[in-house]
């Protein structure tokens, strides 16, 4: 119940993000600077741990995704289904915090 519930918050989160991703860029169309003007508030923090929390759901999505197709199309997908949701978790704890370990660096970096 917990990965389909995980799954259905990550496709709204990267719902969301594309939806003001399109909005902001439609912006340019209107006004260059007003377009410059949001990009720059992009540039915090925040949004940088934003953006990692966009990789992990991202990440998350495609994986369990991935089981799901598994699940549904693989004859013994159902008999196995608990043993792959541990596999894409533990898959993505190691994808995940060398991701983050990487991001985190470029923030910092970035940020001082």
């Amino acid at each position: 119940m917990w990965s389909w519930v995980l799954h259905r918050i990550t496709g709204v989160t990267i719902f969301f993000f594309l939806f003001v991703h399109v909005l902001d860029t439609a912006v340019i169309r209107i006004d260059p600077n007003k377009y410059s003007e949001v990009v720059e508030t992009y540039k915090t923090p925040i949004i940088g741990l934003m953006e990692i929390a966009l990789v992990a759901c991202v990440l998350f999505h495609a994986l369990n995704g991935l089981r799901l197709i598994l699940v549904d199309f693989w004859g013994k997908g159902p008999k196995y289904q608990r043993q792959m949701l541990w596999g894409i978790l533990g898959l993505f704890v190691v994808l995940f915090g060398a991701m983050a370990v990487r991001l985190l660096q470029i923030l910092i970096q970035h940020s001082f």
